[in-house]
């Protein structure tokens, strides 16, 4: 009972926190617009990264990049922290993924609806009892826990995602349109900023 309790303190303590986090972001635009400056959010930290063609008949290295995302088949899907070498990572990998950042929605969608858990190498599903059991010493105990370090890209965030297996997703209704063109010209691929949301809405 203790753990439980102690499980929805922490759910409300970050759901205000986001909303804290909503609010100063609205409150910096608006003060913005008056002052006639314009507002640039903070470069994103978090994106989400789809696979979305295959490797035949390419060259190692953007397969080999792609292995180390750990998306080694086709909607296959997973969180990476944006810094340096990521990001020159997806530029290798840019013409066979689409990827952009998301949203608390999504990333509670995929974690609650898709998020299974690496187990000695066996794919189970997601609860709480396990994510106590591989990350209570970090201090992660709860779903809630994992959403908010990888939202926040948190201190833990390397362990709580190397603790997700790959996210594997259906097809979007009605199939991609262009995989051999880029998003900004039309096509699927390349970053796709927050427009990965919409996405992944109709892939989970």
């Amino acid at each position: 009972m203790r753990l439980k309790r102690l499980i929805k303190q922490r759910a409300e303590k970050y759901m205000h926190e986001y909303r804290r986090m909503a609010k100063r972001e609205i409150t910096l635009q608006r003060n913005a617009k008056k002052t006639g400056d314009f507002y640039v959010p903070a470069e994103p930290k978090l994106a989400f990264v789809v696979r979305i063609r295959g490797t035949n008949g390419v060259h190692p290295r953007p397969r080999k990049t792609m292995q180390l995302f750990r998306l080694r088949q086709i909607n296959n899907g997973m969180f990476v922290r944006l810094n340096k070498a990521t990001l020159n990572m997806l530029r290798i990998i840019d013409p066979y993924v689409a990827w952009g950042y998301p949203s608390l929605k999504i990333i509670r969608q995929l974690i609650y609806k898709r998020g299974f858990c690496k187990y000695h190498g066996t794919r189970l599903p997601l609860t709480n009892e396990l994510i106590e059991h591989k990350l209570g010493h970090l201090g992660l105990i709860c779903v809630e826990d994992l959403v908010h370090e990888i939202y926040t890209v948190g201190p833990n965030f390397k362990h709580a995602v190397a603790l997700l297996w790959t996210f594997k997703l259906n097809n979007p209704s009605g199939g991609f349109r262009k995989k051999g063109k880029h998003f900004v010209e039309g096509g699927d691929f390349g970053n796709r900023e927050t427009y990965i949301n919409r996405l992944l809405k109709a892939m989970i």
